[in-house]
């Protein structure tokens, strides 16, 4: 709030300034623009057929939406606004006004001075710039100074975009040029043309890239067709090679032929064991002498059946090796019964005699043993079979990856192709399909749009007392000075015992001003600062002493003695600024170095005057070198017995080392601070000094602006 209220204060003070300043620059303003033309708006709507569902092909070109129909729109608008399309404008503005009676603008300067052959090699130039959608070389000179022609008529690319503006509708699917002009022909013409040139630039552009893009596309197809037709070439030939049909039919087939004949060899085991175990129960039933005899007539009937065996033996393998083939089963069946009824045959011829009696058991065993034979021959022949087939299997494992390996390669070139096929087909159709933006609405002549003379006075005004506030703004927060005491008390906790009044005029008479009403405020502020004193002071020694010189220190001590002189007071005024001696002198012959030596016996005369001065020689040196401190605090206590206030005035903090020897003699200090001086480092440190010795007692704002607010005599607390 106080923040606030001094910057209102500041623009108070300055409140001349913001009130001339923009009367200025409105006066100026209306100056500038009385010559300002009306203008003319003109628009035209071109469709672009992005969203316009009656437009869209969807059979060949799928609908775009959301955030890609906006990033759409935002590239066409670019492309409109492009210095290219606006050069081709620039062209024809300037052979439209270069072949007619009636251009759209007066000629220019540098137009009136271009003779017949100069206007005609230049819309010759123009014309071939604009067939050849080229723009104007700047490096050429000829070129050049055509440009210059072009500016000097505000036809150039940068002029026209300053003029137009180009948006979207809404979210429709309409695109709108506008642009201003001084007639509404121009301003027509300029939308219209600009929308042409654009879509016939842009369906140029168009079916260019389609071009580029079929003629990339039809080499991918050449080199995918290619592609897929190499790797099937190369699957084809390595099946014919390996003679590889189906590998998986094959597999399954080779599995099951394995587990049967697997089957066929358990049962081919099994039987085995049963034939010899019946072998071995027969036999069990002959005594030895029957046996040798059986046995020898047996040899002789087996080798009747040796070659019926071999028979039965080959055909066996037959009927393996052709995968158990029906034909050779019934062959083998065949066999097998002819060598059953050769074993009846001869056993009934060869064995007849002793053993009669057991004719069948002989049968029996001569069948078993040719069985068997059989059988241990087939489990021989199965596990061959089993083994070769075993083998078979085996090889089709690396036959059935390499044919993996080469359909996928197939399969992944396959793919290539359809999706090079189905964009190739795609970029196909959209090239055939005409384009679908066009101009709906041609732009017209409309009426003149409301003078911008009073909004420009009006808004060059507002913008001068803003930046006259601005400037202002700027002043105060980078503004250190200090003006108030709200302010001094905040920046240096220190309390502010009062605030002195800035005098319009220096006094002539202290004790004549005291009853003169002008200076009413002027007093009442020392005398407010004498009360506030009374309260803070511990003795009757004060020091007065400020920063720097020139802040009215001395007259403070001058002022404040005349007041306490007021209240019956006697007031010992001292002159403690060796340096710069400033309050005079009262009596020839009193001087502070003979009263501090104690040669000067003051308070001797009769009556004693309500204020004593004591002057100074003005020669600068340590108090201790003139007298010691004993002798010094003696003096000053012998004073303190005859004044009722003494009042001492030093150099300021900065200007010589007395101050220091001078507060080590008294338990109260003030210091005069002039209203608008800043504190800086080095005041900072003299600071930190004063509050050091512990009798600092506070500031006196000296020199205050009147109608600050601050005029209230308050005692602040840091």
């Amino acid at each position: 709030m106080a923040e606030g209220y001094k910057f209102l204060k500041l623009v108070k003070r300055y409140r001349l300034a913001l009130i001339l300043v923009p009367l200025i620059t409105i006066i100026i303003t209306t100056f500038l623009v009385r010559n300002l033309k009306s203008s003319y708006i003109s628009q035209a709507q071109i469709s672009t057929g992005i969203v316009d569902e009656t437009q869209q092909q969807s059979v060949i070109i799928e609908a775009v939406q959301g955030e890609q129909v906006r990033q759409q729109f935002s590239n066409l608008i670019e492309m409109i606004r492009m210095k290219r399309v606006l050069n081709q404008v620039s062209y024809l503005l300037m052979i439209h006004d270069l072949t007619t009676n009636k251009p759209f603008k007066p000629k220019s300067d540098l137009v009136e001075t271009l003779n017949k052959d100069a206007v005609a090699h230049a819309i010759e130039v123009y014309r071939k710039k604009y067939e050849n959608n080229e723009e104007l070389d700047l490096n050429v000179p000829d070129e050049e100074g055509l440009t210059r022609v072009l500016k000097s008529m505000n036809y150039d690319a940068d002029a026209l975009k300053s003029k137009i503006s180009v948006f979207r509708s809404g979210e429709s699917d309409f695109i709108t040029v506008q642009s201003e002009a001084e007639s509404p022909e121009l301003a027509a013409y300029i939308v219209n043309t600009l929308s042409s040139e654009f879509i016939k630039g842009y369906t140029s552009l168009t079916k260019a890239s389609q071009g580029k893009a079929n003629n990339f596309l039809r080499s991918m197809l050449r080199e995918k067709t290619d592609t897929l037709a190499a790797r099937m070439a190369r699957l084809k030939n390595y099946k014919i090679k390996n003679k590889v049909l189906n590998l998986t039919e094959q597999s399954k087939q080779l599995y099951s032929l394995i587990l049967d004949y697997d089957t066929k060899k358990q049962e081919a085991i099994e039987k085995t064991a049963a034939y010899a175990g019946a072998l071995n129960e027969i036999d069990a039933k002959f005594n030895p002498k029957e046996r040798s005899y059986i046995e020898s007539r047996l040899s002789k009937v087996n080798q009747g059946l040796v070659e019926t065996k071999a028979e039965l033996s080959s055909l066996y393998d037959l009927y393996l090796k052709n995968d158990l083939d029906e034909r050779y089963k019934n062959s083998y069946d065949s066999l097998r019964n002819k060598l059953t009824e050769q074993i009846n045959k001869s056993s009934d011829q060869y064995i007849n005699n002793p053993l009669s009696a057991k004719q069948e058991l002989v049968s029996q065993k001569i069948n078993l043993e040719i069985q068997m034979d059989i059988s241990r021959y087939g489990i021989n022949s199965l596990e061959n079979k089993i083994n070769s087939l075993t083998r078979d299997f085996e090889n089709l494992v690396p036959q059935e990856a390499e044919v993996q390996t080469l359909e996928m390669s197939v399969d992944i070139a396959s793919k290539e192709y359809l999706d090079i096929l189905n964009k190739y087909n795609q970029s196909n159709l959209e090239s055939g399909v005409e384009s679908k933006m066009n101009i709906v609405q041609m732009g017209v002549g409309g009426l003149a749009q409301p003078s911008k003379k009073l909004p420009l006075m009006v808004l060059s005004g507002f913008v001068s007392l803003v930046f006259c506030l601005l400037a202002l703004f700027i002043i105060f927060i980078t503004d250190n000075r200090i003006l108030d005491a709200k302010t001094l008390a905040a920046k240096t906790s220190v309390p502010v015992l009062g605030t002195i009044p800035k005098l319009p005029a220096p006094l002539e008479s202290l004790n004549s001003s005291w009853e003169d009403p002008a200076q009413h405020d002027f007093w009442a502020s020392i005398r407010s600062i004498r009360y506030e004193l009374e309260s803070a002071m511990q003795d009757k020694v004060i020091v007065i002493s400020s920063f720097g010189p020139s802040e009215g220190k001395s007259f403070f001590a001058r002022c404040l003695a005349r007041s306490w002189e007021k209240t019956n007071r006697k007031v010992l005024l001292i002159d403690g600024n060796f340096t710069h001696p400033s309050l005079g002198q009262a009596r020839a012959g009193q001087y502070v170095e003979d009263f501090l030596q104690g040669r000067e016996q003051i308070g001797q005369q009769e009556p004693i005057e309500m204020i004593s001065v004591l002057s100074n020689r003005g020669k600068e040196g340590s108090l201790l070198e003139l007298s010691s401190a004993q002798q010094i605090n003696q003096q000053l206590d012998r004073a303190k017995t005859i004044y009722d206030l003494i009042i001492i005035d030093v150099a300021a903090i900065n200007d010589s080392s007395l101050v220091r020897e001078w507060l080590s003699f008294t338990h109260n200090a003030v210091a005069v601070f002039k209203s608008g001086e800043s504190i800086n480092e080095d005041k900072k440190a003299y600071l930190a000094m004063l509050k050091e010795t512990g009798i600092f007692r506070g500031w006196i704002l000296n020199m205050a602006e009147t109608g600050s607010g601050e005029l209230e005599f308050f005692k602040t607390k840091g």
